[in-house]
């Protein structure tokens, strides 16, 4: 099952009021399906990918019932605030020793905000509202598992957020089915500066060095009029170009990017369409695999590039083709 999407709500009314709505804090971490069947325990990333390896401390969620079904964001807080960055390094482990580590020096908290099965019982067809109150029933005392709180007041939650750093809100119809796989209108998103995930197409090297990663060439999927991407003859996909990103990857975070990227295949350039050779000398054009989160101030109107972005993660548990709707 993939997860159900938030559309972006109208940034200058903001959240919307009354009784038929409900809003959460937008938290600044990973999301996750947690899967339990048999007292086995799945985790499972937008792409579908299982990292129940990496993330040992939550392994009490295999104990809540024989069949179980969870939507939620693990999220690792520094200083009382979620940290990506520290939340993805978590993602990317493989080893169980190091796992077991992390668990113990960077442990990862699951806020789960949804209920979607239940000892053989769909509950996704039932309103949010039943959802809610049957998984605020369920999960006590489970170790490193929270139920993310409900505020009735978007509007005072999303100022209170704005005011101690937090990603966001998102504003969610009380009566609204789950849709898995959809970007619903019944799912509002308002984050205070938007993270986007894109597709690294290339890369340029830092000036006055010979070789370091200095900035990222980054776009997102064109769809084919299908929903699915559209490719190349050589079956490469092919992305719209949303800009440069160099502010964040400075010291171990380039270099830890760059690594990744070395053995990505140089590929003809991969953009729709032609930036002014000043921005492209240098530059190096890849095969668009790799992922990464960018936070920014939004798009220009017309130009379609990024406004002030910044790098954020490596997105592991992101394809090219699971973008398609970013925007």
């Amino acid at each position: 099952m993939r997860p159900m999407l938030a559309t972006h709500g109208d940034q200058a009314t903001g959240p919307p009021a009354g009784p038929a709505w409900a809003h959460e804090i937008k938290w600044d971490g990973i999301r996750l399906l947690a899967d339990v069947r048999d007292h086995r325990l799945r985790l499972l990333t937008r792409g579908e990918r299982d990292i129940a390896v990496a993330l040992p401390e939550l392994r009490g969620l295999a104990r809540v019932a024989d069949d179980l079904l969870l939507d939620g964001e693990a999220v690792v807080m520094t200083g009382g605030r979620p940290s990506f960055s520290h939340v993805v390094d978590r993602v990317h482990t493989t080893s169980t020793t190091v796992a077991d580590h992390l668990a113990r020096t960077r442990p990862v908290t699951y806020l789960a905000f949804d209920l979607l099965r239940l000892d053989g019982m769909e509950l996704a067809g039932l309103p949010w509202s039943v959802r809610r109150a049957a998984l605020e029933d369920l999960l006590h005392d489970v170790p490193g598992v929270q139920v993310s709180p409900v505020y009735d007041d978007g509007r005072q939650l999303l100022a209170a957020t704005s005011e101690q750093g937090l990603e966001g809100v998102v504003s969610k119809r009380r009566s609204s089915t789950y849709q898995a796989g959809v970007r619903s209108a019944d799912w509002l998103k308002f984050p205070h500066r938007d993270h986007l995930s894109v597709v690294v197409g290339g890369w340029r090297v830092q000036t006055g060095t010979a070789g370091r990663l200095g900035a990222v060439h980054v776009g997102l999927p064109v769809d084919d009029g299908s929903g699915r991407a559209a490719r190349d003859e050589a079956g490469r996909v092919r992305l719209t170009y949303l800009g440069r990103v160099g502010s964040g990857l400075a010291g171990r975070a380039g270099s830890r990017l760059q690594a990744l990227l070395a053995p990505v295949p140089v590929a003809p350039y991969p953009f729709t369409t032609q930036i002014p050779r000043p921005e492209a000398a240098g530059s190096t054009w890849l095969e668009p695999q790799v992922v990464v989160d960018v936070a920014s101030l939004g798009i220009t109107p017309g130009v379609g590039r990024l406004r002030q972005p910044s790098y954020q993660g490596v997105r592991t548990d992101l394809t090219p083709d699971d973008l398609l709707e970013e925007l």
